[in-house]
């Protein structure tokens, strides 16, 4: 399944490994990895809340869409949920090709839908305890923009 939604870690070599083995057609592998920032120390925490199901049939049509858009041998979409410390992992994004281009625009395309379009609600949480609830920034807006 080239999505899965979970609370846990993941391992990107681990995930590359799984995702090519046994495949002599990829020449081409692009990962993404996003991590929790603390924005200057600002943020000690994240939480992504999402509603299961709906999420998962949205990222496997994103996914759906971008093997149709470019040439790609496999892809995986791992996000996850629940509340995350700095330095913990998201979201990891891999796409394989059998030449890098393919590889390189179908990540690009997967991570901007991912910034503004996909359901997920995360809320920033300060020193203090206090949240605040993300918006997309005008600037993933724009990038994504450039898919349309």
């Amino acid at each position: 399944m080239p999505v899965r939604v979970q609370r846990d870690d993941f391992d990107v070599a681990a995930e590359i490994d799984t995702l090519v083995a046994g495949r002599t057609d990829i020449g081409a592998v692009v990962t993404f990895t996003g991590r929790v920032r603390s924005d200057n120390g600002a943020i000690v925490a994240m939480t992504l809340e999402h509603y299961p199901g709906m999420t998962e049939a949205e990222l496997e049509g994103i996914e759906a869409e971008a093997a149709a858009r470019w040439k790609l041998q496999a892809s995986l979409i791992v996000h996850r949920v629940g509340e995350l410390k700095v330095d913990d992992n998201i979201v990891l994004v891999i796409t394989a090709s059998a030449h890098r281009q393919d590889a390189f625009e179908a990540a690009g395309f997967l991570m901007d839908y991912l910034k503004t379009r996909a359901p997920f609600w995360k809320k920033e949480i300060t020193a203090s305890g206090e949240g605040a609830w993300v918006d997309a920034r005008a600037s993933d807006e724009r990038a994504t923009k450039r898919w349309t």
